[in-house]
């Protein structure tokens, strides 16, 4: 046996039939667990199929999927010209099995829910297809909302704190946001966009104006400031220090799409990062993963700075773990999750919360990731479900408000006695 290595359950396999056995039973794995030392019980639900975004809304946030023929309802006709599409995902590990299941045979860890939140759906977006990737509230109780719709609507909405819509910013203002993706609001009241094909991150007014854009639309690259380069990869979520100072996270998985054997020497790096930027926008620093080993990620998906002592929170959403860096780059720690970490948050009381991505529930978490609680019903279209629970905002009175990355439906999730 001199020489050989064996990894994973095929390691294990090898190594008792060449010791002599000729097979052995092993116990399924558990499909449930009690709830222990203060975390919710837990089971495993299965998928449901995405529908991309092609759903209908109807008020009260009853959803139904059309057929593949079926056009969507439209309040005007396209204006802009779609831009062409990004490379595909090619050679980086996490493009996706090709021999193993696919994600929607998955059996997904359900958290049972224990905080007494109920759900309601008073906001109403246009008539059309598109999802709801993030939500955000500003100062005033406003929710602002992004969709990915359809080339020539707008994508980008304001509600008032009664529910009524009362802005829309179109394609004249922020353009197309090819994979609309990640939104957050700053202390000014701002509004900060992310497109991850795009290849930009925008800064609106809270009138609808473009104030600052960060990156090239279209473009995607690598950020060399020594070379006076700006250029931005799969630019995801961005987050914002006590100071003001802006995180901007990149990147669906490294080299996913791949770019490392790019012929453009503005754009091979191809790693996921996290670039810092003073509120002006002026460079300060950035750091990268490789996916391998402590203090390594393979995506930014979910990026938050915690208010207390201005710490960076990266959900690594593939390897199902939160990675913990300080303000200027320096590795904390790495919780390992049984959720897809989606989207990270901190309510107004500093504590820290996850979206579980295509697990369909928000959990409440401490800060060794233990999951506090859960509010959701898993994966689907039905009432307090999600295809994929995404990057929601918390009001001052833990009410909580969430679109959906495959359905263009906002969920108002109440806390109990609000």
């Amino acid at each position: 046996m001199t020489g050989r290595t064996y990894v994973g359950v095929a390691a294990v396999a090898l190594s008792v039939t060449l010791g002599g056995t000729t097979g052995f039973s092993q116990s399924p794995p558990p499909t449930r667990g009690p709830a222990v030392d203060g975390s919710p019980a837990w089971f495993l639900q299965g998928s449901f199929p995405d529908p991309g975004g092609r759903t209908i809304v109807e008020p009260g946030g009853r959803v139904t999927v059309p057929g593949r023929d079926s056009a969507p309802a439209t309040a005007g006709g396209a204006r802009g010209t779609a831009p062409p599409p990004a490379p595909a995902c090619t050679q980086s590990p996490l493009c996706g099995s090709r021999l193993g299941p696919g994600r929607q045979t998955l059996q997904r860890v359900q958290w049972q829910q224990t905080l007494g939140y109920t759900f309601t759906y008073p906001y109403n977006l246009p008539p059309g297809f598109g999802g709801v990737p993030a939500v955000a509230l500003d100062s005033q109780g406003n929710l602002w909302v992004l969709q990915r719709a359809p080339i020539g609507k707008p994508q980008l909405f304001k509600f008032d704190p009664d529910y009524k819509l009362v802005l829309e910013v179109g394609e004249d203002v922020i353009g197309y946001q090819d994979k609309a993706h990640g939104m957050a609001v700053d202390a000014d009241d701002n509004v900060w966009i992310t497109a991850a094909n795009g290849a930009t991150v925008m800064k609106v007014s809270p009138e609808g104006r473009l104030l600052m854009t960060i990156g090239e639309q279209g473009r995607r690259g690598d950020w060399n400031e020594a070379r006076g380069q700006r250029l931005l990869w799969q630019p995801l979520m961005v987050a914002f220090a006590p100071n003001g100072d802006v995180y901007i996270g990149e990147g669906h998985a490294n080299e996913s799409p791949n770019d490392t054997d790019s012929k453009d020497p503005s754009n091979n790096i191809g790693a996921a990062r996290v670039i810092h930027l003073d509120k002006n926008g002026k460079y300060v620093n950035q750091w990268y993963g490789n996916q391998v080993g402590q203090g390594k990620f393979s995506s930014v998906h979910g990026l938050a700075v915690d208010p207390r002592n201005g710490d960076v929170w990266i959900g690594d959403r593939e390897e199902y773990r939160i990675v913990v860096y300080t303000a200027d780059g320096k590795f904390l720690r790495t919780m390992q999750m049984r959720n897809l970490v989606c989207a990270l948050y901190f309510d107004s009381h500093g504590e820290p919360w996850m979206a579980s991505g295509q697990d369909g529930q928000f959990l409440k978490l401490d800060r060794t990731g233990k999951v506090l609680g859960a509010i959701g019903n898993g994966m689907g279209i039905g009432s307090g479900q999600f295809i994929e629970a995404s990057y929601w905002a918390m009001d001052k009175a833990d009410n909580l408000y969430a679109g959906d990355t495959s359905v263009g439906r906002i969920t108002k999730m109440v806390a109990p006695g609000k």
